[in-house]
């Protein structure tokens, strides 16, 4: 039995047992249902039974489902990316994220079976595997940012009821509780959260808690106003209410970023497909050139083309990461915090051997390299110690460099193999396809070959006539002179190549390039994230400008009082902020000046100069007067920023989308094509020439 016909034979058993699985369920719901009494069906209605089965099976499923190792882990991941849409409803939490699952999977399974039963060979399943996983994360982040992008809508519609019954009641808590009532399910969940916290006998607490799970910085702003009204009160200002003010400014906010997302998606839109179709589409191009040209199987079956398949798969996979760099949107990446759970760096670092050799190669306390690097840590907020991060790019050069030298070594065994065992064409036909006769002359020609050079010890020291003699020892067919010269040449250049087949000093040199590549990896992702996170930054700042022009209207408050809110809705400035508070006792002015010098991001710096200020000289209100003209030049200048970071984005986008089938249609058809081209011409004249 052929792998095709295995293949066939385990997707109609999948078939089959996912049907009698389905007829089950169907079975017991029916039976269930029938149980009832009349006036539960007559309220339940005619759809609801299916409803109701569909959902108690994802339920069930998901129980059986975190009882297996490995879909406990796929589906914790799952779950964690989506309980920040679903923080508090665990059933939907349960339902959505096994309805996510199994679309998935399943999607991927049918149709990587389907393309595995069309070209059953070895490595094309491996390929087919690698891209159904990374298929998979992309359809998760796709999911993930749709319902993102709903909760943002529906933050709109929420805040726009808030301002309704606001202006009806005067009173934030039942502004808030109408307008949960009424919103869209996703945002009900968040805002129902939100108006207990500020209901309950400890809103600080409460409101920590919801800080921590907050899908985003607009809805922790909102439970922060909201707050901050209920506890200081509203006061009438020249633009009217304070908290309508501020529903205003996290409305206009919202707005801009759905904007921004709306068209990065639509100028991004299928180009990770585009990224990732090259891999499907290698093996039928390589069959296509094969049939049509036969010099092209010298070239698919030598080291040049297995290099140049291997380096057309590393440029999709490094342009379907970069596409993912760039579409990223997620917030949570860069909150402050210190994980707990062990790293496999620290495990190594605890090693003596590892230990040594990240003090060998990590620059010395005191120098500029350490404490360049040791800022960037800090300003990229990586959740990793300095000694982790040599240990990080000690192993990625290791591996790197090791992955490349045996893959060097491999290809030198796989071109000796070819060498003795693979067939060529003998007509050196640059058209058409090798006849059947034409294909078992070839198979005994290298045969024979093989017998030879056996007989010859492999050696590349023998002389041509040695090898002829050699030749005409173990013919039986009468070979003529000529045919005896063919042969013997054919002979040495095969022993020759053989010869030549080990492992050179340029190929160790370029292992060694490519593991320092790999080596300085992870620093270059650390330049990116702190790039990114400078956006973040202004972000957070913006949201500080918004909560300072609330607290500056109210009378009692502090410097102190602005830090400690600040703090509350600090997530990139979080731990320079708690180690101002609590140095603050001992000294307003050491405290602020030691938070200037931690944060490096100037439009922090100068909000902290507006603090110092405040402290002992100049009233808050007077200190904060601009501070509406600053919030609306910050707007319009961070709206010019999306504008043209977006045209960057999309750009730079377009380039790498289609740069993994530019190279697969050049670097792996036309160029090759044109060098056998040119190699056939000169076959060709060299035959002219002796006519």
């Amino acid at each position: 039995m052929t792998s095709k016909d295995v293949l066939i034979l385990v997707f109609i058993i999948s078939l089959l047992l996912f049907a009698i699985t389905m007829g089950i369920v169907l079975w017991l719901s029916r039976r269930r249902v029938f149980h009832r009494g009349s006036v539960g069906r007559a309220e339940m209605g005619e759809n609801k039974p299916l409803r109701e089965m569909y959902r108690q099976w994802f339920q069930l499923a998901y129980m059986y489902g975190v009882k297996i190792p490995l879909v406990r882990s796929y589906l914790k991941r799952i779950r964690q990316r989506i309980a920040i849409i679903h923080p508090y409803d665990e059933i939907a939490l349960r339902f959505e994220t096994m309805k996510l699952a199994f679309a998935i999977t399943g999607t991927l399974t049918l149709t990587a079976l389907l393309l595995i039963w069309s070209q059953p060979d070895f490595g094309f399943m491996v390929i087919v595997i690698l891209a159904a996983a990374v298929i998979n994360n992309m359809l998760v982040e796709m999911f993930i940012n749709r319902l993102e992008r709903r909760v943002l809508v529906q933050s709109v519609e929420l805040f726009s009821l808030v301002r309704h019954h606001y202006q009806q009641h005067g009173m934030v808590e039942e502004a808030l509780y109408e307008g949960a009532e009424t919103s869209g399910h996703e945002i009900s969940i968040h805002a129902h959260r939100i108006y207990n916290a500020l209901v309950s006998n400890d809103p600080d607490e409460e409101l920590e808690r919801y800080y921590e799970v907050a899908p985003n910085r607009y809805l922790k702003a909102f439970a922060g106003i909201s707050h901050l009204v209920m506890e200081f009160g509203d006061h009438a200002r020249k633009q009217g209410s304070i908290y309508l003010h501020g529903l205003s400014g996290l409305t206009k906010e919202i707005q801009l970023e759905i904007l921004r997302r709306d068209k990065l998606d639509y100028l991004m839109k299928g180009l990770n497909v585009i990224a990732l179709a090259p891999v499907f589409f290698t093996k039928p191009i390589e069959r296509w050139a094969r049939s049509s040209f036969p010099s092209m199987d010298e070239f698919y079956m030598s080291k040049l083309g297995f290099i140049t398949k291997i380096s057309i798969y590393v440029i999709i996979l490094i342009s379907y990461v970069l596409l993912q760099k760039l579409q990223q949107n997620r917030e949570t990446d860069y909150r402050a915090g210190v994980e707990k759970k062990v790293t496999w760096e620290e495990r190594l670092y605890r090693i003596s051997f590892v230990r040594r050799l990240v003090d060998m190669m990590a620059p010395s306390p005191g120098t500029l390299n350490y404490d360049r690097q040791l800022r960037l840590l800090k300003e990229s907020n990586a959740r990793i110690k300095f000694e982790w991060l040599y240990v990080r790019r000690l192993t990625f050069f290791f591996l790197a460099f090791f992955l490349s030298l045996s893959v060097a070594m491999g290809l030198h065994v796989q071109a000796k193999h070819q060498l003795l065992y693979v067939p060529a064409a003998l007509n050196n036909s640059l058209f058409g396809q090798m006849s059947e006769i034409e294909r078992r002359q070839a198979e005994e020609t290298v045969e024979q070959d093989r017998l030879l050079m056996e007989q010859l010890q492999m050696s590349p020291n023998v002389t041509h006539d040695q090898v002829k003699h050699m030749v005409s020892k173990t013919d039986q067919m009468g070979l003529t002179m000529e045919q005896l010269d063919i042969i013997t040449d054919r002979i040495m250049i095969k022993l020759q190549r053989y010869d030549g087949e080990y492992l050179k000093w340029w190929e160790l040199l370029l292992s060694f390039l490519t593991g320092m590549a790999a080596y300085g990896a992870p620093l270059w992702l650390l330049y990116f994230h702190r790039k990114v996170r400078n956006m973040e930054m202004r972000h957070e700042v913006y949201q500080f400008q918004t909560v300072i022009s609330i607290l500056r209207g109210m009378e009692r408050i502090s410097v102190e009082g602005i830090l400690e809110w600040l703090n509350r809705f600090a997530v990139i400035f979080k731990i320079p902020i708690q180690k101002s508070l609590l140095h603050y006792e001992h000294g307003a002015q050491l405290a602020l000046l030691e938070l200037k010098e931690d944060v490096w991001f100037p439009d922090f710096q100068r909000l902290v100069d507006k603090l110092l200020l405040a402290v002992d000289k100049v009233p808050i209100k007077d200190v904060f007067d601009d501070l509406d003209g600053e919030m609306i030049f910050s707007f319009e200048q961070r709206k010019q920023e999306y504008e043209a970071m977006i045209d960057t984005k999309a750009a730079w986008a377009r380039l790498i989308g289609f740069t993994p089938m530019y190279a697969l249609i050049f670097m792996y058809l036309v160029i090759p094509l044109i060098g056998m081209s040119f190699s056939q011409m000169e076959t060709y004249y060299e035959q002219i020439q002796r006519l």
